[in-house]
Protein backbone atom coordinates (compact mmCIF):
# COMPACT_ATOMS: atom_id res chain seq x y z
CA UNK A 1 0.00 0.00 0.00
CA UNK A 2 1.13 3.57 -0.60
CA UNK A 3 0.14 6.90 0.89
CA UNK A 4 0.39 10.09 -1.12
CA UNK A 5 0.80 13.68 0.09
CA UNK A 6 0.67 16.62 -2.30
CA UNK A 7 2.29 20.01 -1.69
CA UNK A 8 3.25 23.15 -3.56
CA UNK A 9 -0.13 24.61 -4.32
CA UNK A 10 -0.94 28.27 -3.81
CA UNK A 11 -2.04 31.52 -5.38
CA UNK A 12 -0.30 32.73 -8.53
CA UNK A 13 -0.99 35.31 -11.19
CA UNK A 14 -1.84 34.31 -14.73
CA UNK A 15 1.31 33.57 -16.68
CA UNK A 16 3.15 32.44 -13.58
CA UNK A 17 4.48 29.03 -12.57
CA UNK A 18 4.06 26.54 -9.76
CA UNK A 19 5.67 23.20 -9.02
CA UNK A 20 3.57 20.59 -7.29
CA UNK A 21 5.10 17.68 -5.45
CA UNK A 22 3.65 14.34 -4.47
CA UNK A 23 5.49 12.39 -1.78
CA UNK A 24 4.81 8.67 -1.57
CA UNK A 25 5.31 6.33 1.36
CA UNK A 26 6.22 2.68 1.09
CA UNK A 27 9.24 0.79 -0.17
CA UNK A 28 8.12 -0.08 -3.68
CA UNK A 29 7.61 3.33 -5.25
CA UNK A 30 9.29 2.20 -8.44
CA UNK A 31 6.43 -0.26 -9.01
CA UNK A 32 3.86 2.54 -9.25
CA UNK A 33 2.88 4.62 -12.22
CA UNK A 34 1.72 8.07 -11.17
CA UNK A 35 -0.95 10.43 -12.36
CA UNK A 36 -2.14 13.96 -11.72
CA UNK A 37 -5.78 14.97 -11.82
CA UNK A 38 -7.60 18.17 -10.96
CA UNK A 39 -11.08 19.22 -9.95
CA UNK A 40 -12.41 22.72 -10.38
CA UNK A 41 -15.43 23.98 -8.42
CA UNK A 42 -18.63 22.56 -9.83
CA UNK A 43 -16.81 20.32 -12.29
CA UNK A 44 -15.83 16.69 -12.45
CA UNK A 45 -12.29 15.60 -11.73
CA UNK A 46 -10.23 15.47 -14.90
CA UNK A 47 -6.95 13.99 -16.03
CA UNK A 48 -3.93 16.28 -16.23
CA UNK A 49 -0.77 14.21 -16.65
CA UNK A 50 0.76 10.82 -15.94
CA UNK A 51 4.16 9.17 -15.86
CA UNK A 52 5.13 5.54 -16.19
CA UNK A 53 6.98 3.52 -13.57
CA UNK A 54 10.31 4.06 -15.27
CA UNK A 55 9.62 7.70 -16.07
CA UNK A 56 10.22 6.94 -19.71
CA UNK A 57 6.67 7.64 -20.81
CA UNK A 58 4.57 10.69 -20.03
CA UNK A 59 1.02 11.61 -20.99
CA UNK A 60 -0.79 14.93 -20.93
CA UNK A 61 -4.25 16.27 -21.45
CA UNK A 62 -4.68 18.53 -24.44
CA UNK A 63 -5.40 21.49 -22.18
CA UNK A 64 -2.00 21.38 -20.46
CA UNK A 65 0.23 19.83 -23.12
CA UNK A 66 3.17 22.13 -23.75
CA UNK A 67 2.66 24.05 -20.50
CA UNK A 68 2.91 21.35 -17.82
CA UNK A 69 5.61 18.76 -17.28
CA UNK A 70 5.45 15.64 -15.11
CA UNK A 71 8.55 13.98 -13.67
CA UNK A 72 9.64 11.64 -10.87
CA UNK A 73 12.79 10.94 -8.92
CA UNK A 74 14.18 7.91 -7.11
CA UNK A 75 13.25 9.29 -3.72
CA UNK A 76 9.51 8.58 -3.97
CA UNK A 77 8.56 12.00 -5.33
CA UNK A 78 6.50 12.94 -8.34
CA UNK A 79 6.39 16.49 -9.65
CA UNK A 80 4.12 18.58 -11.81
CA UNK A 81 5.80 21.68 -13.19
CA UNK A 82 3.10 24.12 -14.29
CA UNK A 83 4.06 27.06 -16.50
CA UNK A 84 2.06 29.74 -18.27
CA UNK A 85 -0.77 29.23 -15.83
CA UNK A 86 -4.24 30.41 -16.72
CA UNK A 87 -7.28 31.17 -14.55
CA UNK A 88 -8.84 28.02 -16.04
CA UNK A 89 -6.15 25.97 -14.31
CA UNK A 90 -7.64 26.87 -10.92
CA UNK A 91 -8.54 23.62 -9.18
CA UNK A 92 -7.63 21.17 -6.47
CA UNK A 93 -4.84 19.00 -7.84
CA UNK A 94 -4.55 15.34 -6.85
CA UNK A 95 -1.82 12.82 -7.39
CA UNK A 96 -2.69 9.15 -7.81
CA UNK A 97 -0.79 5.87 -8.03
CA UNK A 98 -1.28 2.49 -9.63
CA UNK A 99 0.99 -0.56 -9.17
CA UNK A 100 1.35 -1.44 -12.80
CA UNK A 101 1.94 -0.17 -16.31
CA UNK A 102 0.20 2.80 -17.86
CA UNK A 103 -0.76 3.32 -21.44
CA UNK A 104 -2.07 6.31 -23.32
CA UNK A 105 -5.63 5.09 -22.85
CA UNK A 106 -5.71 3.94 -19.25
CA UNK A 107 -3.63 6.82 -17.90
CA UNK A 108 -6.64 9.10 -18.33
CA UNK A 109 -9.14 7.07 -16.35
CA UNK A 110 -9.63 7.64 -12.64
CA UNK A 111 -10.58 4.01 -12.25
CA UNK A 112 -7.07 2.99 -13.33
CA UNK A 113 -5.59 4.31 -10.10
CA UNK A 114 -5.70 2.62 -6.72
CA UNK A 115 -4.37 5.30 -4.39
CA UNK A 116 -5.06 9.02 -4.11
CA UNK A 117 -3.73 11.97 -2.17
CA UNK A 118 -5.84 14.57 -0.41
CA UNK A 119 -5.17 17.28 -2.95
CA UNK A 120 -3.58 20.73 -3.01
CA UNK A 121 -5.31 23.93 -4.07
CA UNK A 122 -4.01 25.91 -7.03
CA UNK A 123 -5.56 29.31 -7.67
CA UNK A 124 -4.62 31.39 -10.69
CA UNK A 125 -5.71 35.02 -10.64
CA UNK A 126 -6.29 37.09 -13.77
Amino acid sequence: QVQLVESGGGLVQAGGSLRLSCAASGRTFSMYAMGWFRQAPGKEREFVAAISRSGGSTYYSDSVNGRFSVSRDNAKNTFLQMNSLKPGDTAVYYCAAVPGPLSYSNSRAEASYDYWGQGTQVTVSS
